[in-house]
């Protein structure tokens, strides 16, 4: 079978101003870049028209093995839109530094894919340079206030706002800047992060205008002062400046899938040291146009589900319809303890002791959230009828269906069942609650998580953690939503413990303040913010020819 890219320049997109027409877009609202890319002015959000229904998409604790979350939203909204329903999907932009390394794109696979992959998977419209620029700024605007009197008594061993690239640079996560003598500045140890996971990123997509924008970015705690002050973006003046580079980078980028469904990607925060969703603004925007808006969160459920229910739906007031839980025969084999190299033998036995996690994943989205779901089997050849039928008579056993998928082999054709269950489930009445009350302690929100999400029994801080807990109570910052940063691979702060472990306990390292963002960021134990490449950097393989043809993107 071709590539993913080889499929993607084998179909004949629509000129963007017709997918544009299909979502009901005014035209006067859209701005061009090139034939096939548009951004669509905020004033589109000020249709009259009734929202439609939200369905996120998630899956299971990822393994090696892959499950095809994208892939899967993206085949379900094609789906939706073959049997008839007006449909947009809303999708993060995908990151430099994973589509050079190891991760590859985030524009779906095979025949359910959003298009142009090149574009979307490279500079796009430049949403990420412009919020790597606005972080940057920021740092040298705090760099030049020390450096030219330093008025706000800004503590230089204090300063928390590090500056950022979108690119994997290990070389870049600890440096010393300002040598060189007087002129240069005031040396101190400094850090990069990479772009999606900069504070600038998660407000853009949080954010739900630009007013709300400058708000939010003047939030921005840069530092601290001698006496323990915070200091903010506000203080050092920079939130208008800092918007103003980020005006086109809000409105969102309309392009389509292979199918011509319309499709909003816009935003692409990290989902462990954020929220891992798309914006605000692009899914709002949906909603407002379509009758079926497909979503979907990053990593697992216990990750991307979780932040995208109690962090974004609580700031944007979002009311999801459905959820569809994404799983592999061959991920659910990984959890109960197959190498990646035998995942092809059938294994009845590997398939029961991993099924745990994908019925913890549906219990967590049932009994914690109150939200009807379905299970999309993302299908592979050497997938046994044996071992599907394992899996769908565990899923009923919790009152919910399983449908396959082969969205990625046969488009739209392979999500209509799948489609048509969602639809089903949207028309059901739901108690759509949140896990933890924001107002509630900070201790007791991340139990509440640890305990109704994780499995675990509960969560324990470290002397530096209830320190720094303090300190946000004495700064009245405690009635925030948390955002929890541990690893994806595992239901607890542990990688290696996987399918539904129990009896475990989530020791929490760090806490901190992304004030503007609007939530508290809970270290469970060493987050990377500045991913390093692999040994061989999918980079190696993208080349490009005479006549300006990519090729090697996956």
């Amino acid at each position: 079978m071709k590539t993913d890219i080889e499929i993607a320049q084998s179909v004949k997109l629509q000129p963007i101003i017709d997918i544009a027409n299909l979502a009901g877009i005014n035209p006067d609202y859209l701005d061009y870049y090139g034939k096939y890319k548009a951004k669509v002015d905020l004033a589109q959000l000020k249709s009259d028209k009734k929202e439609g229904k939200l369905i996120l998409v998630t899956a299971i604790t990822p393994t090696p093995a892959g499950e095809g979350k994208t892939t899967t939203t993206i085949g379900l909204a094609d789906g939706l839109k073959a049997i008839g329903k007006k449909v947009v999907a809303a999708l993060r932009e995908p990151s430099l530094g994973p589509v050079f390394g190891i991760k590859g794109g985030a524009a779906g696979g095979g025949w359910a894919q959003v298009v142009p992959m090149e574009d979307i998977n490279l500079h796009f419209t430049g949403d990420f340079h412009a919020i790597g620029a606005a972080n940057n700024l920021l740092a040298a605007m705090l760099d030049n206030h020390i450096h030219q009197g330093n008025e706000l008594n800004i503590d230089t061993r204090k300063i928390t706002w590090k500056r950022c690239v979108d690119m994997n640079d290990r070389q870049l996560r600890n440096v010393v800047n300002g040598l060189g003598g007087k002129i240069n500045g005031v040396p101190r140890e400094d850090g990069f992060d990479i772009t999606v996971a900069s504070e600038v990123m998660a407000i853009l997509c949080l954010s739900s205008s630009i007013s709300d924008l400058k708000e939010r970015l003047s939030k921005i705690i840069v530092g601290y002062t001698y006496d323990d002050k915070p200091v903010t973006a506000g203080q050092l003046k920079a939130a208008g400046a800092m918007v103003a580079l980020l005006k086109d980078a809000l409105k969102p980028n309309l392009v389509q899938t292979l199918e011509g469904t319309p499709v909003f990607v816009h935003g692409g925060p990290f989902a462990n040291i954020a929220h891992g969703c798309n914006s605000v603004i692009a899914t709002k925007m949906a909603l407002k146009l379509a009758d079926y808006t497909v979503t979907e969160a990053g990593f697992g459920a216990d990750l991307g589900a979780e932040k995208f229910f109690d962090i974004k739906c609580r700031a944007a007031n979002f009311k999801p319809s459905a959820v569809v839980i994404v799983a592999t025969v061959r991920a659910l084999k990984m959890h109960g303890g197959v190498q990646k190299s035998d995942l092809n033998a059938e294994n009845t036995d590997a398939l029961i002791k991993g099924l745990p996690n994908l019925l913890r994943h549906i219990e967590n989205i049932k009994n914690g959230y109150k939200l009807p779901s379905v299970v999309a089997i993302n299908r592979f050849p050497a997938d046994t009828d044996k071992e599907i039928e394992l899996i769908v008579e565990h899923c009923k056993n919790l009152g919910v269906n399983v449908v396959l998928s082969t969205v990625w082999q046969d488009g739209s054709k392979g999500g209509t069942e799948l489609a048509k269950e969602v639809v089903r489930l949207c028309e059901k009445d739901n108690g759509f609650g949140y896990i933890y009350h924001v107002n509630d302690t900070i201790e007791n929100k991340v139990n509440s998580i640890v305990t109704k999400i994780y499995g675990g029994e509960s969560a324990e801080f470290l002397p530096q953690a209830k320190k720094q807990v303090s300190e946000l109570v004495k700064l009245g910052f405690d009635k925030l939503p948390v955002c929890m940063a541990k690893t994806q691979y595992s239901f607890s702060d542990n990688p290696a413990l996987l399918g539904a472990p129990t009896n475990f306990k989530v020791t929490i390292k760090n806490v901190k303040l992304s004030a503007g963002a609007g939530f508290i960021v809970v270290l469970t134990g060493d987050i990377m913010t500045m991913p390093g490449l692999p040994k061989k950097p999918a980079a190696q393989n993208i080349d490009i020819d005479e006549s300006g043809a990519i090729s090697g993107l996956f």
